[in-house]
């Protein structure tokens, strides 16, 4: 009866792991959110109105992203979503839509 305790918190501690590192595929991950609106790997529909973020220079991404997180660059939803994400997740998301082709 006493060990109930101790050996149900080993059991969930064996269970849980370590928690995951940043993977080479986190920034993919986190740009995943993007593509309803950016389009897949963030190539936008042509004339669709949304800007493609393929490409797009990792820095010139990151000044948007601060800009719409600090107000300064106002859309629709944008200011929430850059809020979402800590820096270096942003920097994540926008390395991953740099090297994208």
């Amino acid at each position: 009866m006493k060990l109930t305790a101790p050996i149900a918190a080993l059991c969930l501690l064996a269970c849980a792991g370590p928690a995951p590192a940043a993977g080479p595929q986190l920034g993919r991950n986190l740009a995943a959110t993007c593509a309803t609106c950016h389009g897949t790997n963030g190539r936008a529909v042509v004339d669709g109105g949304i800007a493609s973020l393929a490409g797009v220079d990792r820095e010139r991404l990151l000044q948007k992203l601060a800009a719409f997180r600090s107000g300064e660059k106002s859309a629709t939803i944008m200011q929430q979503i850059a809020k979402g994400f800590t820096d270096d997740q942003l920097d994540l998301i926008a390395t991953h839509f740099a090297g994208q082709k």
